[in-house]
């Protein structure tokens, strides 16, 4: 067979909608487990992080308005993840405290909605976009100050301003350096299902939340007809099921198969633990196949003080927060001078499809084509 105290910039180890109008409840987090070989998982560090990585710039917590008070964050993305985030803005704030509320994004967002006006949320915070525009278009979002949505670039952020990206995820081609070059990789996602290289030698996960919204940013950006075409090439061309985007990067790392399609960060997990394994990261150009997604945070009409609230979400954008981001969860940082993990393009070099990332919420019909062609 072939086969990431946070304001000194210390490194720390461990881990210590309405209904059918939100996003699968399997949205592709990274995960943060170790690699099974006692070594930690992507992260474990915080601050100048692995590999003698520079302090981040940026503006540091310590030039940032103080918070003072208790917030309750209605929280998608797991403790896990981030947990330590939270202790750390905890410990830097004597008179301030975090009240979680983890759970699934789109059972968060149904949440308030029932509770209405009696919801405790100020702030939701999520992995999935089409959540946040769901909640904006309900009205049940406040606008953030222009001072935390200036943080990011226009297209990681909601054009009325109601919420704002915090790390992001690129989709990628994870192809087997023994096998292939970079060059070898096809930069057009419509080149794989006739491409003979790769006949029964990809894999893809078609239950994974983030492949479905790749799905979905084709038959937005393409049509129906033109993905419904490329989802039969790649079943024609022999492509294998995977129950998840770790196990495909496993898979080609392994020489199982020679490439797949998944999230940037599973490959640097891998690569983390491993830097020898024979695993590059190939990036298509301009279309679905290099779908930017983000994870981001809104103040709800609900909060209790939401200068607070703001205030939160722009310590998100702290120089402090986008490297945790960066070595912790192996995402992308979104604000200029904090640089991914491992020998990625930085965000600027990326060249992702133009789309409202909040078309994404627009999941059901993907789900009924993937079903009828089969692979669901």
């Amino acid at each position: 067979m072939r086969r990431r105290k946070l304001l000194k910039y210390t490194a720390v180890a461990g881990a210590v909608g309405a209904t059918g109008c939100i996003g699968p409840s399997n949205e592709g987090e990274p995960s943060n487990e170790g690699n099974g070989d006692g070594t930690p998982g992507i992260g474990g560090f915080i601050g100048s992080g692995p590999g003698g990585r520079p302090a981040p710039e940026g503006t540091s917590v310590e030039d940032m308005p103080d918070l003072e008070g208790t917030l309750t964050v209605y929280s998608g993305r797991g403790q896990p993840l981030v947990g330590d985030l939270f202790a750390f803005l905890e410990s830097t704030y004597d008179d301030f405290e975090i009240d979680p509320v983890y759970g699934g994004s789109a059972d968060l967002a149904n949440q308030i909605q029932v509770e209405g006006q009696n919801s405790p949320a100020d702030v939701f915070y999520t992995v999935n976009v089409g959540a946040l525009g769901a909640l904006a278009n309900q009205g049940r979002t406040v606008a953030l100050p222009d001072e935390v949505l200036e943080l990011v670039r226009a297209e990681f952020r909601d054009p009325d301003g109601e919420w704002v990206g915090t790390s992001g995820r690129a989709r990628t081609i994870p192809y087997n350096t023994e096998e292939f070059d970079e060059g070898d990789i096809p930069d057009d996602i419509f080149a794989f299902p006739d491409d003979e290289r790769f006949a029964d030698e990809m894999g893809w996960a078609p239950t994974y939340g983030s492949f479905q919204d790749f799905v979905t940013a084709m038959r937005i950006l393409n049509g129906e007809e033109e993905a419904r075409s490329w989802l039969e090439g790649m079943v024609e061309n022999g492509v294998s099921e995977y129950p998840n985007e770790q196990v495909i990067a496993s898979a080609v790392a392994d020489g199982e198969i020679l490439a797949g399609f998944a999230n940037h960060y599973y490959i640097q997990r891998i690569l983390s633990g491993n830097p020898n394994a024979s695993l590059g990261t190939a990036f298509t150009d301009g279309d679905a196949g290099s779908l930017f997604n983000v994870a981001g945070a809104t103040v709800m009409d609900t909060a209790s003080d939401e200068e607070l609230a703001s205030n939160f979400v722009r310590h998100l954008l702290s120089a402090e927060a986008q490297e945790y981001f960066a070595v912790r969860t192996g995402e992308y940082p979104l604000i200029p001078g904090v640089n991914p993990l491992g020998n990625l393009p930085t965000i600027d070099q990326l060249n992702p499809p133009e789309l409202d990332l909040t078309q994404l919420a627009d999941v059901e019909p993907t789900l009924e084509l993937m079903r009828d062609v089969g692979i669901l």
